[in-house]
């Protein structure tokens, strides 16, 4: 079966429903979109990832296990995601030490949480884009960048278990009416705080401004 590589388009949390995320996977040479639904956990593992200018004070559980292969020469070479039942993605994670190769098996949120870490590809297998993928149009491109009609788009999809295309973090009203000093200033106490989540919305609204 052929491999279809995969990029992160984005990732969004929905209005309504607490702890839903929506992790936005597109193929590189094509347009249709994988849309994965993950844990608040995940989320923000995923997103500070993104964010590099969001340094933890302290290893998250990703960055430990990244720290952990590193000092045991252990290389994530690749990320599968290699079966879909029943809505739920399956994943393998490709690694190699010793030039010995091996496979584990790991939830699709955490193996892409490392597969960032990595530096590492993602892929999954042709027959299941052509089964989960879906292509996202808007009407027009007022639309797309209406982030408050995104957002309720969102959640009506998640309730169906299924996902939207958005840009990383969609700031509450409550971050745009803050100065650019203000943003920073709750940046820092974020992190401090090691309220990730947060530090990443702040660090959108800041990015937007620049």
């Amino acid at each position: 079966m052929s491999l279809v590589r995969l990029k992160i388009k984005g990732i969004s949390y929905s209005q309504t429903q607490n702890g839903a995320y929506a992790l936005i996977l597109n193929e590189v040479e094509g347009d249709r979109k994988l849309p994965i639904v993950i844990g608040a956990f995940e989320a923000q593992s995923i997103a500070i990832a993104l964010e590099k200018e969001i340094k933890p004070p302290r290893p998250l559980t990703h960055d430990l296990f990244k720290n952990f292969s590193d000092r045991f020469e252990i290389v994530v070479k690749q990320v599968i995601i290699h079966k879909l039942v029943d809505g739920v993605f399956y994943s393998s994670i490709i690694c190699e030490r010793d030039k010995a190769e091996e496979i584990i098996d790991a939830r699709t949120s955490d193996a892409i949480a490392l597969a960032l870490r990595f530096n590492a590809p993602i892929f999954t297998y042709k027959t299941i884009l052509d089964k989960a993928g879906i292509f996202l149009k808007f009407s027009n491109k007022e639309d797309e960048e209406n982030e408050d009609d995104d957002s309720i788009v969102v959640d009506e999809i998640l309730q169906e278990g299924e996902t939207v295309e958005i840009e990383s973090g969609a700031s509450s009203q409550g971050y745009r009416e803050m100065t650019l000093e203000e943003l920073h200033k709750e940046l820092d106490k974020a992190v401090a705080n090691e309220d990730y989540e947060k530090a990443a919305k702040l660090r959108d609204e800041i990015s937007k401004r620049k």
